[in-house]
């Protein structure tokens, strides 16, 4: 059962920073009250969310180190910066990146997206090996009237034919595959009668079964979750992190389900700024002069949705009334892996990968070189995807 509702995390959402900052230093406390000083660390990517995270618990625990975990995707920019600060551990993954999209796939859409169409061709794949399926692939291959396996000659009758296998089979469905194919486990949801703005319709992204490469959401695991899991076990250090609902339904709903300390989680997990915005984070900064990675310039008002004119003074710029603008940062708004796909078809021009041909022209090349040229084949996924998918990913 939940421990938290929708309602109470939009209260929180909506409280001040100043009593934000309360909440997560209370928060705080009782995670190391639980775990003592020796046995929690900050988990510090060098972005500015960890940034802030490491300075509010250094704060109250000075001496609380915090863990890196180098995985050789980070800027340039956010290593050197990351080496300013004192007691901090490196990790290092087992495989490079490129090790891991050639083994599992790369990480293009979302994490739920590529982990539904992950499983869906293993899936797939046990299927036509057990003879339960054949498809126009295998026209070699030939059934009588008394076999079990299916003729599929078009992908609408393979997603008919999922589905009903995964509702019927034993130990339940995968409910993320089923939306990602326009049905749901506990009604006979068909892909007609879901709505288009649903924020579970997923069927836009079934042509991503058929794609001539793999799509994984194993990344993450390898390269950052392995080393960090096999830090705290070999140390007996349980982490704080700064991830924030408003990032992803998945941390919404792990929120809901354990809210801010996950105490009683297999392994424990604290949370402590769960209920920020980025627009706490950038006033917390601003506020308390807190220095940042270079990659993301100044913060500055945020003029965009406002009449406001840049360079224009005002009542709040002389200080005569409280200064509840937006505000924004004038470099990158992101800094995490820089070869990450997540999300990139939602962002206007100059997105990432167009912004990365500017600022770091060595690391572009190399992910848009063909991989038989020693490259990651970017180029060929992405034109790939805005063929199929009827997308406009620039690079």
């Amino acid at each position: 059962m939940a421990k938290h509702t929708i309602q109470e995390l939009k209260m929180r959402q909506a409280l001040p920073l100043e009593a934000k900052i309360s909440m997560t230093k209370l928060r705080i406390r009782e995670w190391v009250n639980e775990f003592g000083t020796d046995g929690v660390y900050v988990s510090f990517s060098g972005g500015k969310d960890s940034t802030v995270l490491l300075h509010l618990v250094r704060e109250i625990y000075p001496d609380v180190p915090a863990v890196f975990v180098d995985t050789g995707l980070e800027y340039p920019e956010i290593r050197e910066f990351v080496k300013t600060f004192d007691n901090v551990e490196w990790l290092k993954p087992k495989m490079n990146f490129k090790q891991v999209i050639q083994k599992y796939g790369y990480p293009f859409i979302s994490k739920e997206v590529s982990e539904c169409v992950s499983g869906a061709r293993k899936y797939l794949s046990e299927l036509i090996t057990d003879g339960m399926i054949i498809t126009d692939r295998q026209t070699d291959r030939q059934t009588d009237s008394t076999s079990t396996s299916i003729n599929i000659t078009n992908y609408a009758d393979l997603v008919h034919t999922l589905v009903k296998r995964m509702r019927n089979r034993e130990g339940g469905s995968n409910e993320r595959l089923l939306m990602l194919l326009g049905a749901f486990p506990q009604q006979q949801t068909t892909m007609e009668n879901i709505p288009d703005k649903s924020i579970f319709n997923q069927v836009k992204y079934k042509f991503l079964l058929e794609a001539p490469f793999e799509i994984s959401n194993k990344c993450c695991n390898v390269m950052k979750k392995a080393p960090a899991h096999k830090y705290s076990k070999e140390t007996g250090r349980v982490p704080i992190l700064a991830t924030m609902t408003e990032e992803s339904r998945l941390r919404t709903q792990k929120w809901l389900q354990n809210g801010c300390n996950g105490f009683e989680m297999k392994s424990p997990v604290s949370t402590p700024m769960s209920f920020w915005t980025e627009q706490d984070v950038l006033k917390y900064i601003k506020d308390n002069n807190i220095r940042i990675c270079s990659l993301y310039g100044e913060i500055i008002p945020d003029y965009s949705n406002t009449e406001e004119m840049e360079g224009q003074m005002d009542f709040a710029d002389l200080g005569l009334i409280n200064d509840n603008r937006k505000l924004k940062t004038t470099g990158c708004n992101r800094t995490g892996c820089m070869f990450c796909g997540y999300g990139c078809h939602l962002e206007k021009s100059p997105n990432r990968f167009e912004r990365m041909k500017e600022t770091h022209p060595k690391q572009y090349e190399y992910i848009m070189k063909p991989v038989e040229k020693g490259g990651l084949g970017y180029k060929e996924v992405i034109d790939w995807i805005n063929e199929h998918g009827n997308m406009n990913i620039k690079y």
